[in-house]
């Protein structure tokens, strides 16, 4: 898809040629890991946000600070904050945002309405109250809520909604025992013990576009996507019966994870002036444009979102609500094993076998044996002449 958006800026840049190589996102990771060891890293890179505080960590990609600064073209207060945020470690900032992901809720409007609540809910207590709604009218061996197991994002979610972040001292320590993380957990959990949401992951659901359709559960916390899953999968029948809404939070709108990939530039690069240049061209709002309609993928710049047809679009204006409440997961390069862990310890409570306090204080005894490596790196750092 990138390679459509090529040819113009080649031709803007005579004498720049760009080889595009893409990998499976599965396989993206390990690859460019290998070729930073083998010193044959590209010159610029699609990186997953998360990614990006462990290649900032090898020094692998370049600070970009200055760039930005003195560019233009990526002006800082045009993209939603959470999101921009999500390109800094330690302060640095070494991506620029290329397109962006959280999660909302999608839901069965006609459903819903029929359980008594006509308006996406707005807090968790309401966000409850209708829940345990749909539940009553959805019939004998349905549910109201889809929080597939080995999904790591809504508790996640959950927990970044509170005032005490995930990591502790600095990203040294797992703050699970924390009161925000454990409010969230207990509400996650609650969610199971009252029937509200199967224990099961999504390879347990046999078709989760059919079993939406079908009303086994409701609401479903997922991304932007399955916007266009659920108009392609779902039948005519049912196209005017689902929405998107914003996530509820403990007391009013809720915050949602900063996902999606960013523009990087490795600090080896050959040719670094002509990488930055196409930074700045691919974050041009007609290029961003172009890109949503080869792909579906959302915009990181507000001004993205004025175009005619996105702006239409109803089941995306969740998202672009909910943009402007998102967090960054925390930066460290642990993150993606951390939420491994994060899923694990989740279902073992949601199963009744760790009681919330137990789950907490297993998670900060996983997570801080994880970060025994980083706590001695950092204070290495700082007691170096």
């Amino acid at each position: 898809m990138v390679a459509q958006l090529l040819p113009e800026f080649e031709r803007q840049h005579p004498g720049v040629h760009v080889r595009v190589q893409q990998l499976p996102w599965t396989a993206a990771h390990e690859k460019l890991l290998t070729a930073f060891v083998g010193d044959s890293t590209p010159d610029i890179a699609q990186l997953g946000n998360t990614w990006i505080p462990e290649f900032a960590e090898l020094g692998a990609i370049a600070p970009l600070d200055a760039r930005v600064a003195a560019s233009p073209a990526v002006p800082r207060e045009d993209y939603f904050p959470g999101i921009w945020e999500s390109n800094f470690v330690d302060g640095t900032q070494f991506g620029v945002p290329w397109y962006v992901d959280t999660r909302v809720l999608f839901y069965r409007a006609d459903l819903v309405r029929r359980a008594g609540c006509p308006d996406p809910p707005r807090t968790w207590a309401r966000w409850e109250q209708c829940l345990a709604g749909v539940k009553r009218v959805a019939g004998a061996g349905n549910y109201a809520i889809l929080l597939p197991l080995n999904e790591f994002a809504p508790l996640t979610a959950l927990a970044l909604q509170q005032d005490d972040p995930i990591l502790a001292d600095g990203g040294r320590r797992g703050n699970f025992r924390s009161p925000g993380f454990r409010r969230a957990l207990s509400f996650y959990v609650s969610l199971f013990d009252q029937g509200l949401a199967p224990t099961a992951t999504d390879t347990q659901i046999s078709n989760v576009w059919d079993e939406f359709g079908k009303g086994y559960f409701s609401y479903y916390v997922s991304g932007p996507w399955n916007i266009g899953e659920f108009r392609r999968r779902l039948p005519p029948s049912l196209q005017q019966d689902w929405r998107t809404a914003p996530l509820p939070g403990p007391t009013g709108p809720g915050t949602s994870v900063a996902g999606g990939s960013s523009l990087v530039v490795f600090r080896a690069s050959r040719h670094p002036e002509a990488a930055w240049q196409l930074v700045e061209y691919l974050s041009r709002i007609d290029v961003q444009e172009r890109f949503r309609q080869l792909t579906g993928d959302l915009p990181p710049r507000r001004s993205a979102w004025d175009a005619p047809v996105l702006a239409a679009d109803r089941e995306a204006h969740a998202f672009r609500e909910q943009l402007e409440r998102v967090r960054p997961m925390p930066r460290v390069p642990e993150w993606e094993h951390i939420a491994d862990e994060i899923q694990i310890v989740s279902s073992l409570a949601v199963h009744g076998r760790l009681s919330v306090e137990e789950a907490a204080a297993e998670l900060d005894r996983r997570v801080d044996a994880m970060l025994e490596k980083r706590r001695w790196m950092l204070a290495r750092r700082r007691s170096a002449p």
